[in-house]
């Protein structure tokens, strides 16, 4: 299944961004006007769909894509700087 079809890859990186949603909601629940009991079901259950579904993009995206995606959406590395030559300081 090396080749994976283009509507699938597309998929899988939408799934894979709008995991981002259920993310910001996990945040945003704890400051509504809600009991703390349905503050904590809520919360629970927008972060397990966050991760089934970022999950679920990377099954549909394959391993290759997957991986590269996963580090661009890592926060630790939106800051580093690119090295277009590679240059060693030892």
């Amino acid at each position: 299944m090396k080749n994976r079809d283009n509507k699938q890859i597309k998929l899988g990186i939408f799934l894979m961004v709008f995991s981002g949603v259920f993310f910001a909601a996990t945040i945003i629940i704890p400051f509504f006007d809600l009991p703390a009991k349905t503050k904590v079901v809520a919360s629970t259950t927008s972060f397990i769909l966050m991760e089934v579904v970022f999950w679920l993009g990377g099954l549909l995206v394959g391993k290759e894509l997957f991986t590269r995606y996963k580090q661009k959406l890592d926060p630790r590395n939106w800051f580093k700087k690119k090295n277009d030559t590679e240059s060693t300081s030892d």
